[in-house]
């Protein structure tokens, strides 16, 4: 899906069945959902990263970068997502060093920075992951378009379902592609690869 379809609103029927494709797996998946064309995804931020640290999306000027959006009680997704980023970042080399690759909580209740810098010490150490104040996550999402909603469970809990996607940034800060965790590990990789080279990285 390329990033002008990014954006999707559901109503009520549409989470419904949502939900119930994707109970129980904490994600939400935009291919059930009425897809709305949008012009722009991303914008300015403010945040704060996994040390407590003030982050702005002013720190990724210039920077080719991958952000995506998830929570760390999830079950499977993000924790899938986070290790493939972390393969293909030792597969890039040294052009590793050039990709920003950033995780947004949209969790920020539970996921204060101390959660975030515990969840991500098992995984690449230049993994990036943020998180705020409700409001600050809700906008910043919102910029990326990326669906997310509370699901209250049994025992007064609750869990998050939320969009996949992980979006490729450019460095003039513009969306040229999207990559799924079910897109095989060698596109996922010639997309990175041409992120970095200036290329558009589209997803097929």
């Amino acid at each position: 899906m390329a990033c002008a379809f990014a954006r999707a609103r559901v109503n009520v029927l549409t989470t419904a069945l949502a939900l119930a494709l994707w109970a129980g797996a904490g994600i939400w998946s935009p291919r059930v959902a009425l897809a709305q064309a949008a012009p722009e995804v991303g914008g300015p931020f403010e945040l704060i990263d996994q040390h407590g640290r003030p982050f702005s999306s002013a720190a990724l000027a210039g920077h080719p970068y991958a952000i995506f959006f998830g929570f760390t009680n999830c079950p499977d997704i993000c924790p899938t997502t986070l290790l493939e980023m972390s393969s293909h970042l030792g597969k890039l080399g040294s052009d590793g060093d050039r990709l920003k690759v950033v995780f947004v909580t949209v969790d920020p209740e539970r996921d204060a920075p101390e959660q975030l810098r515990a969840y991500l010490s098992s995984f690449d150490p230049r993994i990036i992951g943020l998180t705020g104040s409700p409001e600050q996550v809700a906008a910043t999402a919102k910029a990326w378009k990326a669906f997310h909603d509370k699901i209250p469970e049994d025992g007064g809990g609750y869990t998050i379902v939320h969009s996949a996607y992980v979006y490729l940034m450019d460095a003039d800060n513009r969306c040229v592609g999207t990559m799924g965790f079910q897109d095989a590990e060698a596109d996922q990789l010639e997309k990175l690869r041409g992120l970095l080279a200036g290329g558009r990285g589209k997803s097929k």
